[in-house]
């Protein structure tokens, strides 16, 4: 079986498990290219374990989205759901192990460091998707997917408290806001990124971004 083939196989299989809005298959093919995109930076870039972990990394989403508990782990889940599809696919035992590393590292809050140089452009690459101007669009589509307000009553850290579990997964999305999403985590996203190309897209991305909530929160406050 070709490569191509192997990877139209992988995105029929994705397409089917993605039904969300904001972690579609849009969004797997908007982290694919910038995978690409920040690998023309790099050197020793092994595009046979970088293209089906992009493809894959947010294969078990829905499953974690639909998860009351803050227990399931979508990079976790992912890997081992991946792990089955490639095999049945082909990919050699060290390659499928590989691709694995990069999609249980490419979230925050696995507490796993990616170490290769793959499973670091899959982080920067996931991570700047969720900033700048996508990453707005992305953080209304899920307000609006799960019926979220602009804004709570209560303290950030009250929230925190009652609505977060011990690794800072959201409890219950439908309790959680886009600002709170821009306080808690994006705004800290370039700092957290390895590759010197991502951190220079990250920080011009921020830059809109913090200029729109604060423009944004001014509006709501009456004062603009």
């Amino acid at each position: 079986m070709s490569t191509d083939i192997k990877h139209k196989k992988i995105i029929e299989i994705v397409k089917d498990e993605l039904t969300c809005s904001a972690h579609s298959l849009d969004h797997v093919f908007r982290v694919y290219n910038l995978c690409l995109l920040l690998a023309r930076y790099e050197e020793n870039v092994d595009l046979e374990i970088l293209i089906p972990s992009a493809l894959l990394h947010d294969i078990a989403r829905v499953k974690e989205n639909e998860d009351k508990t803050g227990e399931v782990d979508h990079a976790t889940v992912g890997a081992e759901m991946a792990q089955n599809i490639l095999k049945n696919l082909g990919y050699e035992d060290k390659k499928v192990e590989n691709i694995k590393h990069c999609i249980i590292t490419h979230r925050f809050r696995t507490g796993n460091e990616p170490r290769t140089i793959e499973a670091k452009i899959l982080f920067d690459a996931d991570k700047l998707d969720a900033i700048g101007a996508t990453g707005i669009a992305r953080s209304f589509m899920l307000a609006g997917q799960f019926g979220q307000r602009l804004v709570i009553d209560e303290s950030l850290n009250d929230y925190l408290s009652e609505n977060t579990s011990n690794n800072g997964r959201v409890k219950e999305m439908s309790k959680h806001t886009p600002f709170i999403e821009y306080e808690v985590k994006l705004k800290k996203v370039p700092e957290k990124l390895y590759t010197k190309k991502a951190r220079e897209i990250g920080i011009e991305r921020l830059k809109f971004m913090e200029e729109y909530f604060n423009t944004l929160r001014l509006e709501m406050e009456g004062i603009k």
